[in-house]
Formats: C-alpha cells, structure tokens, sequence
C-alpha cells in the first residue's frame, strides 16, 4: 500500500472515530445501567450492532442499529441528552435495590416513572441511613459521580452514644483499619448534643459498605443515627421532606455534567478534627451558606406515593438536638 492511500485511509478512520461513540457510553446514556454494567452486558453477548454479536471497546457510529437482549435500543438525539436527576431524600426502613428477598420496602417505589430508561441510583444508603440519595438516567453521570478516581466528597450528620475524646478524633482522621482496607474522614466537627446522644459532621470521599458506621465502631463508638445532606456539589434541599422527591434543572444539569467532565482525578486530603460545640457551629453555618450556593434549581414534588409529611431535610432531620 503506497503512502498516499495509507494517509486517506487513516484520514477516514480519524473522521469515523471523531462521530463515533463507546458502545458502554451509548448503552448508559440510553439510561441501560452504568458503564461498567454494561461493560459485563457486552460481554456476556447480549448485545449486537448491525446484526452481529457486539465486542468490548466497539465503537458505533450514530447510524448503527443495536440491540440488547434482541430488543432495539433506542439513542436519543443529542439535543435531547440532557438526562433527568432527582433528588431524593431516603426515610429509614428502604432499601436501595428493585427488589428484596425479605419484601422491604423499596426507594424505587416512591420515584416517578423514568419515560425512557431507567433510573439509576448513584451509590447506596443502608437500610437504618437517611438523606440524600441522586438518581439519574444517565450511566455516564452516574459513573462520573461514582468512580473512585475522582473522590467525590460526601457529607454526612451522624448522632454518636457517647462523645469522640480528642485521642479518637485524631484516629478518625488519620485513619482506621477496617475488614477492606484503610479509611479516613478528611473532616470531622462537633455539633454537640443532649444526654447521651453527640451529633459530628463527617465528611470523606468514598462510599464503602456502612463505612461511617464502621469508622466509628473501630474507635468504639456506636452511630445511633446518620444522615447524608451532601454528595459533591448537591446539598440535601431544606425544605425536602423524608420520603419525597425533588427534579434538578435541566440547564443545570448540563454545566454540571461539564464541570465533571473536566475534572482531574483528586488526591487524598489531610483530614481534621474541629473540638467544640461553637466551632461545629461555624462549620454548620459555613457549609450551610457553599451550599445555598451550589445547591441546583430543583421542583419539589407533589410527593412519594408514602405520602410522609413528619421530618425535613434540615441539618439535623430530627431526633436529638445541639
């Protein structure tokens, strides 16, 4: 093959890559589950493009037909890509899954229905945990808010039997050893208490199985109580009541998709501990006023099918008060 043909095939290779897609990225952003999902759908042949099974790393060009479990798949049109987001804050007694063996109730049931895909969680609260929990149509936005790489920072008010003694404090931030591997809380503050009970403003960048609870249990405390008001840059809404719903802003959505686009994977930060009821009052009030700042356009809901009225999505949701 001479030069010239070489270059004008390599040409029109570059102008096909520059129009195609990741068959995982175009399975996601069809609101088909997450990217690494998909990944594994791919390659357990599920999945065909133009009529042949599909392989991973295939790219596709906007005309190609595909179809998962022999069912077209629908692409939507790139003015319409912007995907939905709901906020939703999570009661205790829900699980995070479609189904359970044991017939919990599910956050599923008191979401509104998705239209085209469907709505993926961006990351678990356990059964006993309230708060802020992010649902979306798109597989990209979800792995974007969820890949380790980028150490999303989570926010979180946990009610503790017993008070952090200086000592513990310091472990926490430092780090603790649990059953799967090392962990650290890159902010905690106190927010004082009443009797028995302390609330601590905690924050971290991941999201391991009941890792608060186990962070505190390896200092020898117990959580009574633990609530997430922050995932990145989306607050809890004050004013969102436990068990409903609240839309985020399309425009939004769209600069805040950039933003994380753009973003530079994070390096781990010096954790602190801030000793002192009237300083976990300026905590709280500083990170009160960033968030009125960040927090989205959103369109509260006329309500979950559970119909709660009692609690808030305020700081401390109830129960025992500084």
């Amino acid at each position: 093959m001479d030069n010239e043909v070489k270059e004008e095939l390599d040409n029109l290779k570059a102008k096909c890559r520059e129009g195609s897609e990741k068959l995982q990225k175009v399975l996601a952003d069809a609101g088909l589950g997450s990217r690494r999902s998909m990944e594994a759908v791919i390659a357990g042949g599920r999945v065909r493009v133009n009529g042949k099974t599909a392989r991973l790393g295939q790219r596709v060009m906007p005309g190609d037909r595909i179809e998962l479990d022999g069912q077209p798949v629908a692409r939507p049109a790139l003015k319409d890509r912007v995907p939905r987001v709901l906020l939703y804050n999570k009661p205790m007694g829900e699980i995070v899954s479609m189904k359970d063996p044991q017939g919990r109730r599910s956050v599923f049931e008191s979401l509104p229905a998705a239209r085209e895909g469907r709505w993926i969680s961006v990351g678990r609260l356990d059964f006993n945990t309230e708060g802020l929990l992010i649902f979306t149509t798109s597989g990209e936005l979800a792995n974007l808010l969820m890949h380790p790489r980028y150490a999303i920072e989570r926010e979180y008010l946990a009610r503790v039997s017993g008070a952090l003694s200086d000592e513990q404090g310091q472990r926490l931030v430092d780090g603790v050893q649990l059953e799967d591997g090392p962990a650290h809380f890159s902010h905690i503050s106190d927010q004082g208490g009443t009797g028995v009970n302390h609330w601590y403003l905690v924050r971290l960048s991941e999201g391991r199985n009941r890792e608060v609870r186990r962070m505190f249990e390896a200092v020898g405390l117990t959580v009574s109580r633990l609530i997430r008001v922050r995932f990145g840059e989306v607050d809890l809404p004050r004013g969102l009541h436990r068990g409903q719903f609240a839309e985020m802003n399309p425009e939004w959505i769209q600069k805040w998709i950039l933003s994380l686009r753009s973003r530079e994977a994070k390096a781990p930060e010096r954790g602190e501990f801030t000793r002192g009821h009237a300083a976990g009052r300026r905590e709280t009030a500083r990170t009160g006023a960033a968030a009125k700042r960040r927090l989205p356009s959103a369109h509260p809901a006329a309500g979950s099918s559970r119909g709660r009225s009692g609690g808030h999505g305020g700081r401390m949701g109830g129960g025992s008060r500084p």
